[in-house]
Formats: structure tokens, C-alpha cells, sequence
């Protein structure tokens, strides 16, 4: 996939409904790399006003997501097979987020991801919040559906 220079989309993002919630924004899309952004809200804070880990960790995965998987490809799907985050830093309601995610290697079907997290404020002021390595799996699509499919999932019964 080439570098655009459009604001990108991505067919994965088409049913990610977590993804809209968070209200992500791409902003890059290259092969082996995203970058990503959106604002914190008040309802993706902790009970003590700061940024909520899981909120942290939900954004960086999904730029994980955009960079493992190439438009397009509908025979593979490339998913985690275990990740690790280090929260650095606090990020505040308003706090404009941005994920950095970048292939540093890759081996037959793994891949090993590193993200960088930052916040801005309105002041112009950008610190780095978390840092977060996903190690990735290319494994068959078995889903039954091409991930630039905008139909539903077929509802599956235990």
C-alpha cells in the first residue's frame, strides 16, 4: 500500500463501532504504519478526571489494527497475539490523543508493532502518555466476510 495524501480510510473501520465511538480519526496510512487521533471526552475518563487505561489501550490497538492490515486483503487477517502498554503520563478531558504505530519487524506470519501515544492540550503542549509493543498474527480469514464488507456479521448461536 503507498503512503496517501487524502485523509485515509480503511476498510476495517467500516463495522469497527468501538473504533466510531472513540470518534478515531486516520490520519496516515502507510504500509506497516498508522497514525491515528482523537479527543478524550468526559465518559473515557477514571473516577479520578484523567484518561481511563482501558481508554489508552482501546486507542492504541486500533491504530495496532490499521497498521497490521492492508487494505484490500481479504484471504488473511492480521490480529494480536499478545501486546504490552506503559502508561508514562496522565492525558485531561480535552486532550487531543495521537497513536504512532510502526512495523519494526517481520517473520513469516508475526510482526512486532511499537506505538507511541501522545496528548496535546489546547496550549500547544504534547507529551508522551504510553508506549505500547504489539506482537502481531497473520492467520486465516475465517470470518466469512471481506473486511470491506459493510454488511453485518452473520449472527452466530452457541
Amino acid at each position: 500500500m503507498k503512503d496517501t495524501d487524502v485523509r485515509p480510510a480503511h476498510p476495517i473501520l467500516e463495522q469497527d463501532h468501538a473504533s466510531r465511538w472513540m470518534g478515531i480519526e486516520v490520519l496516515r496510512l502507510a504500509d506497516g504504519h498508522a497514525t491515528i487521533t482523537m479527543r478524550l471526552r468526559e465518559e473515557m475518563l477514571n473516577g479520578f478526571g484523567i484518561a481511563h487505561g482501558g481508554m489508552v489501550f482501546a486507542f492504541a490497538d486500533s491504530a495496532f489494527a490499521l497498521a497490521c492490515n492492508p487494505p484490500g486483503e481479504t484471504e488473511t487477517i492480521t490480529v494480536a497475539s499478545g501486546v504490552d502498554i506503559n502508561f508514562l503520563a496522565p492525558a485531561f478531558p480535552g486532550d487531543v490523543l495521537t497513536a504512532v504505530a510502526d512495523r519494526k519487524a517481520s517473520a513469516g506470519r508475526s510482526g512486532l508493532y511499537d506505538i507511541a501515544i501522545t496528548a496535546a492540550n489546547d496550549d500547544g503542549d504534547t507529551r508522551l502518555i504510553a508506549e505500547f509493543r504489539g506482537r502481531s498474527r497473520t492467520v486465516p480469514n475465517k470470518t466469512g466476510r471481506d473486511a470491506s464488507a459493510t454488511n453485518q456479521p452473520e449472527k452466530r448461536t452457541p
